[in-house]
C-alpha cells in the first residue's frame, strides 16, 4: 500500500516537536501482526527520525494520527490525554438515524481478545472499563447519517462498539453489526480534528484532517460540514 500515496502529501501539521498525518483507511498506524508497511514505518522513512506514536486509531478508520518526533512532545501529550485535556472528535457515517439529535454516551466496555472485539454493557462487569463520548447528529442523506462525535475516553474500538449499542452501526463495519462491509474494507470513522496544547509553546493548537477524497459517501457529507 505505501506506493499509492505519497506521505509527504498526508502532512497536515508539523514542527519540531510534533508531526500528523492524514491517515488512509486501511493501513495501519503502527505494526500489526499482518506485517503489512505501517503509517509510523513510512513517517520514520519521511521525517528521517523516531518517531512515537500518541494516541490509536483503528485500521479500516481514517483521519488524524498524531507522533511524537521527541520524548518531551511524547510526555506532554500523554499527560495532556490522561487529564482529558485533548478535544478528539470524529466523523461517522452511520446506517440508522439515532434516537436522539445529540446525547451523552456511557457503557462499560469489555474486550475479547479472541475477536479483537469489543462489547458495550449498560453495567458495569468484571473486567470492563467505564467509556464516554457525546454525539451531536449533522445531517443525513438518502442512505446514511452523519454524526460528530467527541471522545472523553479512549478504549479499544469505543465509537465503533457504542454507536453499535445505540442500533447505530458504522457503514461498512460488519464486525459491529453494519449489513454490509466497503469493498476495500475501511468503514466509514474518520479521525477529523485534535485540540491540545503545544509541548513547549503551551499555544492552544487545532489540526483538521480532511475527508477522504474519491468517496461518494463522505463527498455527500461535505457540503453539511460547509
Amino acid at each position: 500500500m505505501a506506493e499509492e500515496f505519497n506521505i509527504g502529501a498526508l502532512v497536515l501539521y508539523k514542527n519540531n516537536q510534533l508531526i500528523a498525518f492524514n491517515k488512509p483507511a486501511g493501513i495501519p498506524v503502527q505494526e500489526d501482526k499482518t506485517g503489512d508497511k505501517a503509517l509510523i514505518n513510512l513517517a520514520e522513512i519521511y521525517t528521517k527520525s523516531k518517531l512515537q506514536l500518541i494516541h490509536r486509531l483503528d485500521r479500516p478508520a481514517s483521519g488524524l494520527a498524531l507522533f511524537a518526533r521527541t520524548d518531551g512532545a511524547l510526555a506532554s501529550l500523554n499527560e495532556q490525554f490522561r487529564e482529558r485535556k485533548v478535544e478528539k472528535i470524529y466523523l461517522a457515517a452511520v446506517q440508522e438515524k439515532p434516537p436522539k439529535e445529540k446525547d451523552k454516551l456511557i457503557h462499560f466496555l469489555k474486550k475479547n481478545p479472541h475477536n479483537n472485539r469489543t462489547q458495550a454493557f449498560e453495567k458495569e462487569q468484571p473486567g470492563s472499563k467505564k467509556a464516554e463520548l457525546s454525539y451531536r447528529y449533522l445531517g443525513g442523506t438518502e442512505h446514511y447519517h452523519l454524526l460528530e462525535v467527541m471522545l472523553n475516553t479512549g478504549r479499544h474500538h469505543q465509537i465503533r462498539a457504542q454507536l453499535a449499542a445505540i442500533g447505530c452501526s458504522i457503514k461498512g463495519d460488519v464486525k459491529y453489526g453494519a449489513r454490509r462491509g466497503n469493498r476495500d474494507r475501511s468503514i466509514h470513522l474518520h479521525a477529523w480534528k485534535l485540540r491540545f496544547r503545544h509541548p513547549v509553546s503551551g499555544e492552544m493548537e487545532e489540526v483538521v484532517a480532511p475527508l477522504p477524497e474519491g468517496d461518494a459517501v463522505w463527498q455527500a457529507f461535505q457540503e453539511i460540514l460547509h
